[in-house]
């Protein structure tokens, strides 16, 4: 098991490559998860495709709040062991535990009761809204699994083992192959569900990844310190995990505001050029995975090591992760350019749809390299227990900065739909530079060092 590595000791490249890779290999399953689901949504329908594509920034609400908590949960287990405080680490197990549950009846709440304002904010008619809604409403009441399942995740990354969560997902997907179509068009006893299929294979992928992992957690090596009586809330473990999950929720939250910002301009060129977009996106994410990936290993290798203050391989950690990252991204953009359309055509055989899609994917290639700079740079944040940093980078790249500019022209200087995303390319670069450059005085104030950016 992957906690034989030794995140305070063992040689930064071998880490990275003994995390990030099984963490990567587990988000491409997720990935080809949600290209799955995409690929079954364009055999109901091409608004089914639609809906998967308006409902994303909505769902994203649970995905955000699980990253916040499974980045708490790595961040304060990691920091207790990197202290050598085994026994603090078991509570931080236990108590995130709690923290999932209750956070997960407030995302319900506010997912069952705001869904039908956010899709008419992006253009949804009543029939595309009710038509989103059967999808929508299982995932929400699936909450509670999900968070709990992250929050288990979060305890094992913080050993370094992203192995059984890899595992989760790609069982999660081949299984999803086989429950997709019995639960979209029926079989036996079992009724067509539509669209609502979707969401019910993916609760109950999720459940069983969750009774995995729960069972991996039982038998990792601080279980030992483990007792029932960890479960009672106790504030003193509960204030941190908030302090440490709420920031980097709101961060992810805004990735969901940036998204929605963008469909909110897409939606203006119609629905195939919706379509056509959120098959693309799924694409992009597939060549983001070793990034995904990286980070992952970044925020988990980087919070023992804050713990045990190894400030100096903090700093080596940043650089290798970048160079690998920007460099794969590079290599990726050229291999997008060339085969956007093909790419798109995969999930859609409406040649306008395909058209609009492969507009983004063509500007996504150049865009990648500094995609890394982001992820990268906010796993530091996390991994030294300043996530409100994290909090500050979102809003201003994901919010601020491109609704601004995507107002002014598209509305204002009448830009076309391709301008959309050669505006978002234009402020991402722009973000990135200005991150590289704040990162070297971040970690000089947080280190009570005074070293240049990228010496270790």
């Amino acid at each position: 098991m992957s906690t034989s590595y030794k995140l305070t000791k063992d040689p930064i490249w071998f880490l990275l490559r003994k995390v990030t890779i099984p963490a990567s290999v587990g988000s491409l399953f997720q990935t080809f998860y949600n290209l799955v689901d995409t690929w079954f949504a364009g055999k109901i329908s091409a608004e089914a495709i639609g809906a998967i594509a308006k409902s994303f920034p909505i769902y994203f609400t649970i995905i955000a709040v699980g990253v916040g908590i499974g980045a708490a949960t790595n961040a304060m287990i990691g920091n207790s062991i990197g202290e050598k405080k085994e026994r603090v680490a078991s509570m931080y197990i236990a108590q995130s535990l709690i923290f999932a549950l209750l956070i997960s009846v407030l995302v319900t709440i506010f997912g069952l009761n705001a869904s039908d304002y956010l899709l008419g904010i992006m253009g949804s008619d009543s029939d595309g809204i009710i038509l989103t809604r059967e999808y929508l409403d299982i995932i929400f009441y699936g909450t509670f699994i999900v968070l709990i399942q992250i929050s288990l995740n979060g305890t094992l990354n913080a050993q370094g083992d992203t192995k059984s969560y890899r595992n989760v997902l790609i069982f999660s997907f081949f299984l999803n192959i086989f429950l997709n179509p019995l639960f979209i068009w029926g079989y036996g006893i079992i009724p067509a569900f539509g669209i609502a299929g979707l969401a019910i294979a993916t609760v109950i992928s999720q459940l069983i990844g969750t009774i995995y992992l729960a069972y991996k957690v039982n038998n990792c090596k601080i279980r030992e310190y483990l007792k029932l009586v960890c479960f009672i809330p106790k504030f003193e473990y509960l204030n941190p995990l908030t302090r440490q999950s709420v920031p980097v929720m709101f961060s992810m939250l805004f990735i969901g505001v940036g998204i929605f910002n963008i469909l909110y301009f897409i939606g203006q060129f119609g629905d195939l050029a919706t379509a056509g977009y959120g098959a693309a996106l799924r694409v992009e994410q597939v060549f983001l995975l070793p990034v995904i990936g990286l980070n992952t290993a970044v925020l988990s290798i980087g919070g023992q090591n804050f713990g045990a203050k190894a400030y100096n391989r903090i700093r080596e950690l940043y650089t290798k992760a970048l160079f690998f990252g920007s460099s794969f991204m590079a290599v990726a953009g050229i291999i997008l350019f060339f085969g956007a359309e093909f790419f798109v055509s995969l999930f859609t055989d409406n040649q306008e749809a395909v058209k609009h899609g492969a507009i983004y994917l063509k500007v996504a290639a150049l865009i990648g390299p500094i995609y890394p700079v982001f992820f990268i740079t906010t796993a530091v944040f996390q991994a030294v227990k300043k996530p409100l940093y994290s909090l500050y980078l979102s809003i201003l790249r994901l919010t601020a900065f491109p609704f601004l500019s995507l107002w002014y022209v598209i509305n204002i200087k009448g830009g076309d739909y391709e301008d959309i995303f050669y505006t978002i390319m234009v402020t991402n670069w722009a973000m990135g530079v200005v991150v590289l450059m704040f990162i070297g005085y971040f970690l000089n104030n947080v280190f009570k060092q005074n070293k240049p950016l990228f010496s270790y």
